[in-house]
C-alpha cells in the first residue's frame, strides 16, 4: 500500500491535470501542490444545498440552526 504522502500526490497531480490541463511541476509535494490549486480558485460565495430528497432539518451548513436545543438545566 502507498503511503499517505503518496496518495495525497497522486490525488493533488489527477486534479492538478483536470484543472491546469497540463503535468503538475516538478519537485513539488502534494501538499504544496494542493494550496496552489486552492489559492488559484479564487472566492466563491456559498450557497446552500437544495434538493427535493433532502429535509431541510438534515441539510447544516454555517451559521445555520440545526433545530434542537441543548438543554443546559
Amino acid at each position: 500500500m502507498a503511503s499517505r504522502e503518496q496518495r495525497i500526490y497522486d490525488e493533488a497531480a489527477a486534479l492538478w491535470r483536470e484543472i491546469f490541463d497540463e503535468p503538475p511541476p516538478p519537485r513539488v509535494g502534494g501538499a504544496a501542490m494542493l494550496e496552489i490549486i486552492t489559492r488559484s480558485l479564487g472566492d466563491v460565495s456559498y450557497n446552500r444545498m437544495r434538493s427535493p430528497h433532502l429535509r431541510p432539518s438534515t441539510i447544516v451548513g454555517p451559521h445555520q440552526p440545526t433545530g434542537r436545543r441543548a438543554d443546559l438545566h
